[in-house]
């Protein structure tokens, strides 16, 4: 799944470099944090949060077929620099 999620969202940036995938294993759940360069925020979420919800979807189908829960989490480093 990871390595789904690295090849879509290296496909929308323009800075591929940029992008960090964590994987966090929970009691229930798998949570996927996505890191990126700030400017790269907004392709990704889209308009309305069109595309992330999209991104989302394909996550739990692809999840779901293996009896697993996963969770994207798009991390936003400038909130921790402030």
């Amino acid at each position: 799944m990871q390595a789904f999620l690295e090849q879509v969202v290296k496909g929308l940036v323009d800075h591929p470099d940029s992008v960090n995938i964590t994987e966090v294993d929970q009691e229930k759940a798998t949570v996927y944090e996505l890191r990126l360069h700030p400017t790269d925020i907004g392709r990704v979420i889209g308009k309305s949060g069109r595309t992330v919800n999209a991104i989302r979807s394909l996550m739990q189908a692809g999840s779901a077929k293996a009896g697993k829960f996963t969770r994207l989490e798009i991390i936003d480093e400038k909130d921790g620099a402030e």
